[in-house]
């Protein structure tokens, strides 16, 4: 039987840059050695990581004066090696969900951190608009897309302050004008790569502004000098990330992610709409293109687990909603073919006839 792979991370890849990394765990570049055991130092490796910099700007399209780094530590790393860096007098963020929620608690411990907007109150079902930007701010901090919530920021907002954004869970699945973020940061186990790699694209001037001393492992200009190579970086993530990107190239690039993307959540979303007994639970505008989140309707909340069970037996992996949230996630990340969006709509269709 078919698995169809909706995990909300870490999470489906495509499955050439599986093989093609399996065959490098075996046999890097026909040198008879992995890359596993390969040194990081090596003109192999160092070829690796230049090719994903590069292809990392073309696809991007990043312009001068900003530099991309492959750390470790996550994007919870970043939640406080953003403050590290860029936090002088004050930070502002905006609170969308639990991410968000814990990136603006590691800020607070630096010093005047405003939140400038939240829809906890609504258990983050939708975006906050209408909001104001401390002019003063040293930063504005956004999460772009909230996999528990199955909400989105769809477009690159003007901000009169320096703009950071975690985009763990979109990065790559639309074009964006990358000129309009100071920072940008993720965790790689969404639309990337597996575990274990943090990818940073941070503009060069922010740099070095900050009175604190930043200890070395989390000052972004040591890792700039040192291009990513300060230790010993995680080298079959980074080795996987460019067999990604040159996926994503080969591929048509953004502009064809971004369109595959908008019909898959297009598909399951109506499904939902017109469902005698789902519901979506995130805003209609704001609604997540990569994790769709949807429940029963109170009137058939009984059988949540009866669909869960249903859905797992017909090799749907990985639908169930967060926690917080609970009821089912589809994370439908670039690699998620259509099929097996429509494998799962058939799925819910199939219940929905049995009661």
């Amino acid at each position: 039987m078919k698995k169809h792979n909706f995990s909300a991370g870490p999470s489906i890849l495509p499955r050439e840059v599986i093989e093609k990394t399996a065959q490098a765990v075996l046999d890097f570049n026909g040198s008879g050695l992995s890359v596993l055991e390969i040194s990081h130092r090596s003109k192999g490796f160092e070829a690796v990581i230049a090719e994903a910099v590069s292809l990392f700007k073309e696809l991007l399209n990043i312009p001068e004066g900003y530099s991309v780094l492959f750390l470790g530590g996550g994007a919870s790393l970043q939640f406080c090696m953003v403050p590290f860096n860029l936090f002088e007098k004050k930070a502002a963020y905006l609170n969308t969900g639990v991410w968000a929620s814990k990136a603006m608690k590691e800020a607070k411990g630096f010093g005047e951190t405003i939140e400038v907007a939240s829809s906890k109150d609504a258990n983050y079902t939708f975006i906050p608009r209408n909001y104001v930007i401390p002019a003063d701010a040293d930063y504005f901090h956004i999460t772009t897309n909230n996999t528990i919530y199955g909400t989105e920021i769809h477009t690159d907002i003007d901000s009169p302050v320096p703009l950071v954004a975690d985009m763990s869970s979109d990065i790559f699945s639309r074009p964006m004008d990358v000129s309009k973020y100071a920072l940008i940061y993720g965790g790689a186990q969404k639309n990337l790569a597996p575990a274990g790699l943090t990818f940073v694209i941070v503009k060069d001037e922010i740099l070095g502004k900050v009175s604190r001393y930043i200890p070395t492992m989390l000052n972004y200009k040591t890792h700039i000098a040192e291009g990513s190579m300060l230790n010993t970086p995680p080298v079959l993530p980074i080795y996987s990330a460019l067999e990604t990107l040159r996926w994503l190239k080969v591929n048509g690039g953004l502009v064809e992610m971004e369109k595959k993307n908008i019909a898959k959540a297009e598909l399951l979303y109506n499904a939902i709409d017109n469902s005698r007994i789902f519901i979506g639970t995130a805003a209609k505008e704001d609604r997540s293109r990569m994790n769709i989140c949807f429940v029963m309707k109170p009137e058939y909340a009984e059988l949540e687990g009866d669909f869960l069970k249903f859905a797992t037996a017909a090799g749907m992996d990985g639908i169930k909603g967060h926690r917080s949230v609970g009821g089912f996630r589809a994370s439908v990340y670039n690699a998620m073919p259509i099929e097996s969006v429509q494998a799962l709509i058939d799925c819910m269709h199939e219940f929905e006839k049995q009661h």
